[in-house]
C-alpha cells in the first residue's frame, strides 16, 4: 500500500490521532479505546466510499457486493498497518520520555540530595547510570529504524533481541536493590524535616511526582523494563501473521519475557542470600529467648527426616550438578584451610629454628675459643659443635627456597592488586570525564580557561589584598587551654616561685610508664625543672606541679601565657582611674567611634548554662558594663556581646592591644 493512501486513512481517523497523543505518560499510555476507536471509523468510512461508487458506477448487485468485500478488506489492512505505525511511534516517544526522567533523577535530583549521605544515594539510584547509558545507545538506534519505514518493524524486533543481555544484567542489578531503598524512604519520612527538603527537591525538577516523591522515581525503571513486552505485543497484534517481521516479533516478546522472569528470579535469590548471610552477634539469653514451639517443631522434623535418610528407610533427593559442586568447593575450602596451616606451621618451626641456631652459636663460639686455648673438647661439647653445624647447614638450604617460593606469592599478589587499582583507575577517570563534561567552561580549550582565570584573579585582586589586610587585623584566638577547676591558687604559687617564664601547660592528658613519670590531665600547669633526663634526653623533661616532681614528655608542653587576675584586668580596663592604657592613639582621618575605654578580648570559649549568662567565642571582642555581679564577686563579670548581656568569668577575658574591630566584611 502506498503512502499516500496511509496518509488519507490517517486524515479519516485524525480526531482519534489528537485523542492518542505522542506522550500518554511516562511508562506507557491507556490505548485500548483508541484502538477500539479508529475500527469503527475505519469500517464506516469503508462502507460510505462503497455506497458513493454503487451510486456512480451504477454496478449491479453482486459486483457491489464483491466491491464491498474487496474495500472491507483492504480497509482491515489498513487499520492493522496504522495501528502498527502508532505502537511504533508510541515505544519511540515514551522511551524519550522514560530516558529524559532517568536523566533528571541521576542530574538533577541526585546532585541536589546532597545532605544525604554517599551511601544512601548509592542505594537510592543504584546503578542507575548504567542504565542510562544502555538506554541511551538503545534510544538511539530505535530512533534511527524510522528512516526505513518498509523495515522498521523488524528492525525494531532486531534491536530488543540484540540489547536483550545488556537490559537484564543492568536492570537485575537496580531491582534486586529496590527494596533496600523502599526501606530508606521510610526512614525519611520518619523525618518531617528532612522529608520537606527531599521533597521539595523533587517537586521542583519533577512536579508531575506529587505527594509520592522519591517512591514516584525509584519505580520508573522498573515499570519501564516490564512495559517492554507489552508494546512489543502490541506491535506483534497488529502485524499480519505472513510478513517477514512476524516470527522476529515473536522472538523479542519472548526474549523481553525472559529477561523479566530472570529479573525476579535473580532478585529473589538475593532476597534469600541476603537472609542467610546476616551474621547476628547474639548472646545465649537471645538466643534461648528465640528457641520457641515453632522452632523447635521445625528442628525436630529436620532431625527426623534426616534420620529416616541415614538409615534408608526414605530416598534421599540427588542433585548430580550440585553435588559435585559442593565437592569441589569443599575441596577447594579443605586445600586452602590446610595451607594456611601447614604456612603458620613453617613459619613457627623457622622461627624457633632461628633462635636455637642463636643459642647454639654462642655455645660454638665459646668452644671454638676452648679448642683454640686447650687444643681438645670432651664428647657432650662436640655434639653440641655439631648441633650448631646441622641448624646451620638446614636453615642455609630451607631459608632461600621459602624465600623464593614467599617471593612468587607477593608478585601475583601485587601484579592483582595493580590491576585493581587500574580498573579502579580507569573508572574514576571515566566518572571525572562525565563530571568535567558538565562544568560550564569545559568546552573552552586549556589556553583559552588559563587566561580566563588569570583575568578574573586580576580582576579580584584587589579584593584579595583589602581581605588579606583586613584578616590580619583580627586577634587570633589564644592557643592557650584553660585552667583547671580550683587550680588558680596552685599556678599562682608556681608564677611567685618559678616566674611566668618557667610556666608550662599540659597539651594533652599523659599517663606516666615509669617509676619517676607523672600523670597529669588537660590543661594543668607546671613548672620546668630541668629540660632533659639524667640520661641527657632532650624529649623528656622534670617538672614540678607544685606537689610532685617528675618527667613528662616535652612534646605535650606548652609555654603558658598567664592571663590576668580580675583585679588587673579591672585595672587594665579603667575601672582603676587609669585609662591611659586603653586611650587609643587619635586618628589623622575621621571615622566612627569605637568604644575602648571597657573593650577586652575574649581569651577562652565559654557556653551560657543560664539566661544570666551569655557565650563567648575564642577572639570575640567584649564590652564589659560591670567588673562584678551583684554580690560584688569579682570572679563575674557583666558583659555586652553582640547586643546580649549576661555574667561570665572574669579570668576568660583580657585587654585588648589595639582598638578592638567590631569585625571585617569583604570589600565591595
Amino acid at each position: 500500500m502506498s503512502w499516500k493512501r496511509l496518509a488519507d486513512l490517517a486524515k479519516v481517523v485524525q480526531g482519534s490521532q489528537e485523542s492518542w497523543g505522542t506522550n500518554q505518560g511516562l511508562l506507557g499510555s491507556q490505548h485500548s479505546e483508541l484502538n477500539r476507536g479508529p475500527a469503527l471509523k475505519f469500517g464506516d468510512s469503508g462502507r460510505s466510499t462503497e455506497r458513493a461508487d454503487m451510486a456512480k458506477h451504477g454496478a449491479d448487485e453482486p459486483s457491489c457486493r464483491s466491491g464491498s468485500l474487496d474495500g472491507e478488506g483492504r480497509a482491515s489492512e489498513d487499520r492493522s498497518l496504522l495501528r502498527q505505525r502508532l505502537a511504533v511511534q508510541e515505544l519511540i516517544d515514551t522511551e524519550v520520555s522514560y530516558l529524559h526522567m532517568l536523566q533528571l533523577c541521576a542530574s538533577d535530583i541526585r546532585s541536589r540530595l546532597q545532605q544525604l549521605p554517599q551511601g544512601d544515594l548509592d542505594v537510592l539510584f543504584s546503578n542507575i547510570d548504567d542504565i542510562i547509558k544502555v538506554n541511551s545507545r538503545f534510544l538511539h538506534d530505535l530512533q534511527e529504524t524510522a528512516s526505513k519505514k518498509e523495515e522498521q518493524v523488524q528492525l525494531v524486533g532486531n534491536l530488543f533481541l540484540e540489547f536483550q543481555e545488556e537490559l537484564e544484567q543492568v536492570y537485575k542489578v537496580y531491582c534486586a536493590s529496590y527494596d533496600q531503598a523502599l526501606l530508606l524512604v521510610d526512614t525519611y519520612r520518619k523525618e518531617p524535616e528532612l522529608q520537606r527538603h527531599i521533597q521539595g527537591i523533587i517537586e521542583a525538577v519533577v512536579p508531575q511526582a506529587g505527594s509520592s516523591g522519591l517512591s514516584f522515581l525509584l519505580v520508573i525503571p522498573l515499570q519501564r523494563i516490564t512495559r517492554y513486552p507489552l508494546l512489543l505485543q502490541k506491535i506483534l497484534e497488529n502485524t499480519v501473521p505472513d510478513a517477514s517481521a512476524y516470527p522476529v516479533l515473536q522472538r523479542a516478546v519472548s526474549a523481553l519475557q525472559d529477561v523479566n522472569t530472570n529479573i525476579n528470579e535473580y532478585k529473589m535469590r538475593k532476597e534469600v542470600a541476603s537472609k542467610y548471610t546476616k551474621v547476628e552477634q547474639l548472646t545465649l539469653r537471645e538466643r534461648l529467648a528465640r528457641i520457641n514451639t515453632h522452632t523447635l517443631s521445625k528442628k525436630t522434623t529436620r532431625l527426623s527426616q534426616l534420620l529416616k535418610q541415614e538409615a534408608g528407610l526414605i530416598p534421599r533427593t540427588e542433585d548430580k550438578e550440585f553435588d559435585d559442586l559442593e565437592e569441589r568447593f569443599q575441596w577447594v575450602s579443605l586445600c586452602v584451610t590446610e595451607l594456611k596451616n601447614n604456612v603458620a606451621a613453617y613459619l613457627d618451626n623457622l622461627q624457633n629454628l632461628i633462635k636455637k641456631r642463636l643459642d647454639k652459636l654462642l655455645d660454638f663460639e665459646r668452644l671454638e675459643e676452648k679448642l683454640l686455648e686447650v687444643g681438645s673438647v670432651t664428647y657432650q661439647e662436640e655434639a653440641a659443635r655439631h648441633t650448631y653445624q646441622a641448624l646451620n647447614s638446614l636453615l642455609v638450604a630451607e631459608l632461600p627456597q621459602f624465600n623464593q617460593l614467599v617471593v612468587q606469592w607477593l608478585g601475583q599478589i601485587l601484579r592483582t592488586f595493580v590491576t585493581l587499582q587500574r580498573d579502579l583507575a580507569k573508572q574514576v577517570l571515566q566518572r571525572a570525564e562525565g563530571s568535567m563534561a558538565q562544568l560550564p567552561h569545559h568546552h573552552v580549550p586549556e589556553p583559552a580557561f588559563r587566561k580566563l582565570v588569570e583575568d578574573t584573579l586580576g580582576r579580584t585582586s584587589n579584593q584579595l589584598r583589602s581581605f588579606q589586610e583586613t584578616f590580619e587585623k583580627v586577634l587570633p584566638p589564644p592557643t592557650t587551654q584553660p585552667l583547671l577547676p580550683g587550680s588558680e591558687r596552685q599556678a599562682q604559687a608556681l608564677l611567685s616561685r618559678y616566674g611566668p617564664g618557667k610556666l608550662y601547660q599540659v597539651t594533652s592528658n599523659i599517663s606516666g610508664t615509669g617509676t619517676l613519670d607523672l600523670t597529669l590531665p588537660r590543661g594543668q600547669i607546671v613548672a620546668l625543672l630541668q629540660n632533659k633526663d639524667t640520661k641527657g634526653n632532650n624529649n623528656r623533661w622534670l617538672v614540678d606541679t607544685g606537689g610532685h616532681r617528675g618527667y613528662v614528655p616535652a612534646g605535650k608542653l606548652q609555654l603558658y601565657h598567664v592571663v590576668p587576675s580580675a583585679e588587673e584586668l579591672r585595672r587594665q580596663v579603667g575601672l582603676n582611674k587609669d585609662p591611659r592604657c586603653l586611650t587609643p592613639e587619635p586618628s589623622p582621618a575621621p571615622a566612627p567611634s569605637i568604644p575602648t575605654v571597657n573593650q577586652v578580648i575574649a581569651v577562652y570559649p565559654f557556653v551560657a548554662r543560664s539566661s544570666h549568662e551569655v557565650s563567648l567565642q575564642a577572639g570575640q571582642p567584649v564590652t564589659i558594663l560591670e567588673a562584678q555581679d551583684k554580690k560584688g564577686n569579682p570572679e563575674w563579670s557583666l558583659v555586652e556581646v553582640n547586643g546580649q548581656r549576661g555574667y561570665v568569668p572574669s579570668g576568660f577575658l583580657a585587654r585588648a592591644q589595639s582598638p578592638v574591630l567590631w569585625g571585617w566584611s569583604l570589600p565591595s
